[in-house]
């Protein structure tokens, strides 16, 4: 069977970044599952996957407007301190969930510590990036209404 709608994939992946860094990888972990055209994957892979077979070996190098999209500077705000209340140690790396001004929550990382002041990010950490990707297709078969309805894999 080949990758279409709604199939049942499962696949090892090595992502690297433009400089061939590993940034994730299900090599040494099990294998990654999801259902084709759920929204599990980034839009630029699942393209990339369609109409492949278990066997297959994908290099896909997907831009970032079909991965995480990119950067937006108005997700970066300096905050004081102050907006950490009772968090003793803030330390650059850290995450946080925060609400915005429409009460609406997002995960932010913490980029810059000075003084009284955080700068916080509220990007994708893989915004603004080309991300490439090496994938092994193990198996494809269809996936039961009780997994589509669900949006995962059960077995």
């Amino acid at each position: 069977m080949k990758i279409t709608q709604n199939a049942a994939v499962v696949m090892h992946y090595t992502l690297t970044d433009d400089a061939g860094t590993v940034v994730d990888s299900s090599r040494d972990q099990d294998p990654l599952s999801y259902i084709h055209g759920s929204g599990g994957l980034i839009p630029g892979l699942e393209a990339e996957l369609e109409g492949q077979g278990p066997g297959d070996q994908v290099h896909a190098v997907i831009p970032p407007e079909l991965a995480y999209g990119d950067v937006e500077a108005d997700l970066i705000q300096v905050v004081p301190r102050s907006a950490f209340p009772g968090v003793e140690v803030i330390e650059v790396g850290m995450r946080f969930t925060a609400s915005d001004q429409q009460g609406q929550q997002q995960t932010v990382s913490v980029t810059q510590i000075e003084a009284d002041e955080v700068t916080v990010d509220g990007n994708h950490p893989l915004a603004g990036q080309t991300l490439h990707f090496d994938v092994e297709i193990l198996s494809v078969r269809p996936a039961t209404e009780e997994e589509i309805d669900h949006g995962h894999l059960h077995s």
